[in-house]
Order: C-alpha cells, then sequence, then structure tokens
C-alpha cells in the first residue's frame, strides 16, 4: 500500500478521529455479533470495479442517487467493524420515516456528484468503505490466489454483514469492490447474487486522471497512486511516470477482463465510462435486466441525471 506519511496535508489521516473510531466500534462489537446471529435474507450485491480514476466514485454517487440501493456512506463508514449498528443508526438520523418533528433533520440528504481522489463530503455520500475491506484482507494481496484468499477470508461474517446493510435499507447492496480486480472469481464464487459493473475509459484520459490524482495527494508525479498490484515490483522500476501510469492502467483492466471470463453473463456488466457519461439510462436499464435474471426485480422508470460531462 502506499506511504500516507508522504500524502499532502489535506489527504493525510487525523489521528484523533482515527483513535476514536477505533474506540467506538469496539464497544459496539458485541452488539453487532449479535445482529450478525439473527436471520439475514440474501440481497443482491453489486460490485463496482475498475482501475483508479475510471470513474467508478462517480458512478456510485449516481447509484446512490437513484435511491433504490443501498450503499455505504460517509456516516456509515465510520462503523466500519460494525457495520449492520451503522446503517440502522443512520436510517435513525437520517431517514424522513423516522423523523420527529425535525428534531434530527440536520443532515444533507441531497448526493453530489463532487469528490476529490474519490472522497466524497456529505454524511450520506458515498464512501469507498475500504477499512471495511481490510478487516477481511490482507494489506497487500498480491501474492494470493483466489484459492489462498477463500481460505483466509472470513466469508460467512463478510458476506452476512453486506447482506445485513442492504436488509437494514431493504435494497441491493452496492459499493466498490476494486480492491479485488484481480479477485474477481472469488467475489463471485462468494456471492451468488451480485452485479460485476466493469468500468473501462480512454487510455489517454485515464492516464491524464491518474497524474494529476498523483500530483494532488502527493505533491508530484512520481509516487505510486492506488493499490500495489501484482506487477508493481516490475512497474515501479520504469522512470517516466505517464508509461509507468499507461502500464498500470492496462494491467488492471486486462487482470479484470481475464477475471470476467470466470463470471456468467447475467452477473456481469461492461461499460466504457465515456459511454455512461452520455446515457446513463442505458446503464440503469441494463442493471434492472441483469438483476431480473437473477429474481431481483427493480420497479420503476429511470428518473435519474440525463448525462454527465466526462472529466
Amino acid at each position: 500500500m502506499e506511504n500516507t506519511e508522504k500524502r499532502q496535508k489535506e489527504f493525510q489521516k487525523n489521528k484523533n478521529l482515527e483513535r476514536f473510531l477505533e474506540e467506538i466500534n469496539k464497544d459496539l462489537e458485541v452488539s453487532e455479533k449479535r445482529l450478525l446471529k439473527r436471520e439475514i435474507k440474501e440481497y443482491p450485491v453489486i460490485f463496482i470495479m475498475g482501475a483508479m480514476r475510471s470513474g467508478s466514485t462517480l458512478l456510485m454517487q449516481w447509484l446512490a442517487s437513484t435511491g433504490l440501493f443501498a450503499y455505504p456512506s460517509n456516516m456509515m463508514s465510520r462503523f466500519y467493524e460494525t457495520p449492520i449498528i451503522g446503517s440502522k443508526i443512520q436510517r435513525l438520523l437520517t431517514d424522513p420515516a423516522y423523523n420527529f418533528r425535525n428534531e434530527i433533520m440536520d443532515f444533507q440528504t441531497d448526493i453530489s456528484f463532487d469528490s476529490n481522489n474519490g472522497k466524497t463530503v456529505g454524511a450520506l455520500s458515498p464512501n469507498e468503505f475500504w477499512y471495511f475491506w481490510r478487516r477481511f484482507l490482507p494489506d497487500d494481496l498480491r501474492g494470493y490466489s483466489n484459492e489462498r484468499l477463500a481460505g483466509y477470508v472470513d466469508i460467512q461474517t463478510m458476506r452476512r454483514e453486506l447482506w445485513g446493510i442492504a436488509q437494514v435499507f431493504d435494497k441491493p447492496m452496492a459499493l466498490k469492490g476494486m480492491i479485488c480486480n484481480y479477485h474477481i472469481p472469488f467475489l463471485n464464487m462468494v456471492f451468488p447474487k451480485a452485479l460485476f459493473i466493469c468500468l473501462k475509459r480512454d487510455l489517454g484520459r485515464h492516464t491524464k486522471s491518474v497524474l494529476e490524482a498523483r500530483k494532488r495527494q502527493f505533491g508530484t508525479y512520481d509516487e505510486w497512486y492506488s493499490f500495489r498490484i501484482p506487477e508493481y515490483d516490475e512497474l515501479i522500476q520504469i522512470s517516466d511516470p505517464e508509461m509507468q501510469v499507461k502500464k498500470q492502467i492496462m494491467c488492471i483492466n486486462y487482470a479484470i477482463a481475464e477475471g470476467l471470463q470466470e463470471v456468467p453473463e447475467q452477473k456481469k456488466i461492461q461499460i466504457e465510462y465515456e459511454s455512461f457519461c452520455e446515457n446513463p439510462k442505458n446503464l440503469f436499464c441494463e442493471i434492472q435486466d441483469k438483476l431480473a435474471k437473477q429474481g431481483y426485480f427493480m420497479d420503476g422508470e429511470y428518473e435519474g441525471s440525463k448525462q454527465f460531462i466526462a472529466r
């Protein structure tokens, strides 16, 4: 993983917050384990896959804005070890159904389509949920085959927690799964009702976007950005940042394409970022169709954004 100490000040962690969140999650741990013993319904889980800066944050914001999916919010992410309890707390504080004379309706409920290196603003805006993923997955996945990963991960808890979040909202769960770009067959095995939405974008623009993200986060184009992929030791030897980033993107896209070969058609969607921006409704209809083929019927006409500007 990247050295977080090299980040620009605005991207560094708040250590006081980190300690307090750890304390809160430990305090709630017993209650979360009790919830996991209850009956939990199996819901579809939608995984957003793709290289860094492929448009995954915009796609997550768009899914959240439809109101048809459960998703990890900035508020919920603070309960990374107790996400079902976090979901319940979020509903209690933000769901109009539980509003009593506007006592606690101060949270911004509209979903913005802005972000900064994947970080969104607002209690209910989507969160990358990396702290949740890191509870189950090793810090460095590079040496793990899918078989080894299956033996390492607490699969039962991981899927019951994601299903548990979905059950609180009674909606399919959607989240970024890019930490497992090289392990799509593993996720496909773990979640029988899954849908993989895999993003690609124009390579030249994609490379430029990653370089700009490096500059924002580290103040230089030379620092590695995002997860260390299996090809990291080879790619880090490339001195030209643009060529290094281009190869990084190509390796990830190849791994995703390879993994998708083991996934049945009704469980995957491959889409260009530019095509999504031009007509989001097309993706919405495809999601409806793919979920219906898995037995989940998402009613209603599309009422979301007509298009986005491809940045």
